[in-house]
């Protein structure tokens, strides 16, 4: 298959997929056969997971963490691929993690070729009721991955932050949100 019909079977843009064979973090064997022609080996990939592969999932707030975004993706693809995963899917996005209202992820969530969402970070698939989408992937035989669960600390602390941030995002706006209950939560503790 060519590398560009599997880039956007993937949802991938073809430069980006062109990026990562550059790269070597494409995350199916790919080889050159002539200056502009890349040819992707689907079937070596497919032979690894035949029930269904990963989707990968990486979101940034804003337009100025664009470089932020790619590196997190990179995080994800280089993951799959020593973990040897088949990837049916990856979304990028830069969008408020406060908002449901975001196409790609529920775009990833809706396929029902990926078996497993695989995230960086838990507040990257959204800044609150993470474990409600945990629970209902997993009522569909479905599961979520977190690469990095360096984040988990004591709950109630982690339930007053969302909370705080939520309102802080209703009276402020969402892009000073958390800075805003973070300078809060430090103010209430001095």
């Amino acid at each position: 298959m060519n590398l560009t019909e599997w880039a956007k079977a993937q949802g991938v843009h073809p430069q980006t997929a062109r990026r990562w064979f550059r790269e070597g973090t494409l995350p199916v064997p790919a080889m050159r056969v002539g200056p502009r022609t890349i040819l992707v080996n689907i079937e070596a990939n497919q032979a690894i997971d035949v029930v269904g592969g990963v989707g990968l999932y990486a979101r940034v707030s804003s337009h100025d963490q664009k470089a932020d975004l790619e590196r997190q993706t990179a995080r994800l693809v280089e993951w799959a691929t020593k973990a040897g995963r088949r990837v049916v899917r990856v979304e990028c996005e830069v969008a408020s993690g406060m908002s449901g209202a975001r196409a790609k992820v529920r775009r990833l969530l809706a396929d029902p070729a990926v078996m497993t969402v695989v995230v960086e970070h838990k507040d990257r698939l959204g800044r609150m009721n993470v474990e409600l989408v945990e629970a209902a992937l997993a009522a569909h035989g479905r599961s979520l991955v977190v690469l990095d669960e360096g984040e988990a600390g004591d709950d109630l602390v982690r339930d007053i932050t969302e909370v705080l941030t939520s309102f802080c995002a209703c009276l402020y706006g969402r892009r000073s949100a958390s800075n805003r209950a973070r300078r809060a939560l430090e103010a209430a503790a001095k």
